[in-house]
């Protein structure tokens, strides 16, 4: 039996310690195993389609589980200086990495791996053991390792420890050469080097293995794309991305995330990436003893048992803990500590199709400049709250923001959230036209429309020249506190489907609010470290839908489940 098949059936053994991403991904790999899958895709070099058909070699597949458990030693604790013995669930990754192969030509099937997991759970240890093996068993001539991030001293947490067991390896020690500015491997002239620097000057090399460690920590996406073409001269590279969840919202962390789950969940088909993610399924779970197993693989082996029932209990008692505690412990991505909403609260991957013909109220929140101007419109269909939105940049500032900021707004424009307007300003017709493009095109027909009155005079008169009804929102404490209370509670429920706008929720993610001795809420725009233009623009859509409620829904005969 190999270590894939074990390890899916300690699953089905163990349904409440492993969660669904997990056990979906294994049940896919195990079937692989006993049928040869053929793959069909397009040859960027060739120009022509080709099919391959890729086999289980449980030889290969072991080759670096030996390797590691055989000379690899550990560095820290009461581990230091014996073998590295890994756990069930490192020999099924690995098992799966190198096992899958080619059946003509035996190169391994899988180019890039992700393997998010909690904290303390062996994830770096790992790393500097394949990357060993990557170094010298692998069979390429004049291989380059290399251990990547945003920050030289993140880079090197890997490489140290790839050093250290070398060092405390008599077998490994006699072979390579460990200096200060890199591990070297002299019988095949390859090297193991760490690596923090501008994208833009790590063009040329000629990568065999790459780790990215600590993804959550990354706002340069450049940087992982740039390593990944990095690899494409090689005949089997691999590019591993390893980390525990962060609280950067939209970044580098949340698209291989997204990316990686659509995948798993077969709504991307990419035959040459693994990804394996332990998380829990719901947050709620972190109360459940039995499911902290869901993020933590090595629980009570690696990583203690007694420290985590620790710590949870002091988050029952203290909230500030409990962001972090699920971030890190519980792999549940979260936002900022001072964000009004957790993930969980805001997270809503529900879409809907076509939505025409409907009453509704709209909101905007204009900006001059480099800012992003949104548009709202809040419907109710079928008992729920829909949203639809429209975000807006000045053409000359969409590469500077991409840049600057590490958001991808480029990706947003081709994909539609977003539309360019002006070149360095605004142009704030643009925002009409998209109003009368509801009403002309889908039959969405504001009944008011929300605005913040700074800078928006001329605007709200254009508007009404149009037959717009227009409604001043005035922004502070009476006005918006007790809409913004309702659309938490509205989000928390979910019931208001945004069809999964990222860049509403990446706004959510960044909302701050103000707090009064009366304990009413307001949006603090001055405390908050991102944009939270759309959030502002669909609180402008709801401070009218609060108020007219009941008008609103007699109007439309419709009630809110």
């Amino acid at each position: 039996m190999t270590y894939i098949e074990e390890y899916y059936d300690w699953m089905k053994k163990n349904p409440n310690k492993v969660c669904k991403k997990v056990k979906t991904i294994y049940s896919r790999l195990v079937k692989q195993l006993k049928k040869p899958e053929k793959v069909s895709f397009f040859n960027k070099s060739t120009g022509e389609n080709e099919t391959h058909t890729y086999i289980f070699d449980e030889k290969k597949s072991l080759r670096c589980i030996h390797f590691i458990e055989k000379y690899c030693r550990q560095s820290k604790g009461k581990w230091n200086g014996q073998p590295l013995k890994l756990e069930l669930f490192q020999k099924a990754f690995l098992q799966a990495l190198f096992g899958f192969v080619d059946k003509d030509t035996g190169f391994r099937k899988y180019k890039k791996a992700i393997l998010f997991v909690a904290r303390k759970n062996g994830k770096s240890v790992l790393d500097s053991g394949i990357a060993n093996y990557m170094l010298t068993k692998d069979g390429e001539g004049g291989a380059e390792i290399y251990s990547v991030a945003t920050k030289r001293d993140q880079s090197k947490i890997v490489w140290e420890e790839s050093k250290k067991m070398i060092n405390k390896s008599p077998s490994l020690k006699k072979r390579i050469r460990c200096l200060i500015g890199g591990i070297y491997y002299d019988s095949t002239d390859s090297s193991f080097r760490a690596l923090a620097s501008d994208s833009n000057s790590l063009d040329g090399l000629n990568s065999h293995m790459v780790i990215a460690d600590e993804v959550h920590a990354w706002k340069d996406k450049n940087l992982l794309d740039v390593m990944y073409d990095s690899m494409s001269a090689r005949d089997q590279p691999l590019l591993l991305e390893t980390s525990t969840m962060g609280t950067v919202r939209q970044n580098v962390f949340d698209i291989e995330y997204d990316y990686a789950a659509q995948v798993i969940e077969g709504t991307i088909q990419d035959d040459v990436l693994l990804p394996v993610i332990y998380e829990l399924d719901d947050e709620k779970e972190w109360v459940k003893e039995e499911c902290w197993y869901k993020a933590n693989p090595a629980l009570g082996k690696i990583k203690s048992l007694k420290t985590l029932r620790e710590k949870v209990e002091r988050a029952k008692n203290n909230p500030i803990e409990l962001v972090n505690l699920l971030c890190k412990d519980f792999n549940v991505r979260q936002n900022i500590q001072n964000a009004w909403l957790t993930f969980e609260d805001l997270n809503n991957e529900e879409i809907y199709s076509d939505w025409k013909d409907c009453y509704c109220i709209g909101g905007c929140d204009l900006s001059s400049t480099t800012d992003l101007t949104c548009a709202t419109i809040l419907g109710v269909v079928k008992g729920k709250i829909r949203i639809k939105q429209m975000y807006w940049i000045p053409a000359n500032f969409l590469e500077k923001k991409v840049t600057e900021d590490k958001i991808p707004y480029d990706k947003w424009l081709k994909n539609g959230w977003l539309r360019l307007s002006g070149d360095s300003k605004i142009d704030y017709h643009d925002v009409t036209l998209w109003f009368l493009e509801q009403v002309q095109e889908n039959d969405l027909r504001p009944l008011w429309v929300g605005y913040d009155s700074w800078n928006a005079q001329f605007w709200c008169d254009e508007m009404k020249e149009y037959g717009f009804t227009m409604q001043e929102v005035r922004q502070g404490y009476k006005t918006e506190s007790a809409p913004l209370k309702q659309m938490k509670a509205d989000l928390m429920d979910k019931k208001i489907n945004y069809n999964n706008n990222p860049i509403l929720k990446w706004n959510l993610s960044n909302v701050v609010v103000k707090v009064d001795d009366n304990e009413n809420i307001m949006l603090s725009k001055e405390k908050a470290r991102q944009r939270i233009d759309g959030a502002a623009s669909l609180m402008d859509a709801y401070v009218i839908y609060i108020n007219r409620q009941q008008e609103y829904l007699n109007y439309i005969n419709e009630e809110v489940t």
